[in-house]
């Protein structure tokens, strides 16, 4: 029973950690169709330094590799959850606070 246990957890971390990886590359991807002066205008790095931190982080975390999968994981989410919403926003137009 406990076997199973640990290969279901186990099974469960790698889909975790595909999943994590995949959005790493569909961020990369998304980054690389944005227009270039979208990233001028949120005041964010070039177009391809995010290009290349999401395809550098994807992979490391797909790998799995001790300590630098945290940071890619790290540098995901924050694309996710703060330059592409802000990047969505300028080339709707919505200009806010």
């Amino acid at each position: 029973m406990e076997t199973l246990l640990l290969d279901y957890y186990r099974y469960l971390e790698w889909a975790l950690y595909a999943l994590i990886s995949l959005s790493g590359i569909l961020g990369a991807v998304l980054a690389a169709t944005t227009r270039d002066d979208a990233y001028d205008a949120a005041g964010r790095q070039g177009k391809w330094a995010w290009t290349g931190i999401l395809v550098l982080s994807a992979v490391v975390v797909f790998t799995r590799m001790p300590f630098l999968s945290w940071i890619g994981m790290v540098a995901i989410g924050l694309y996710w959850f703060d330059v592409r919403p802000q990047i969505k926003d300028i080339l709707q137009g919505n200009y806010g606070w």
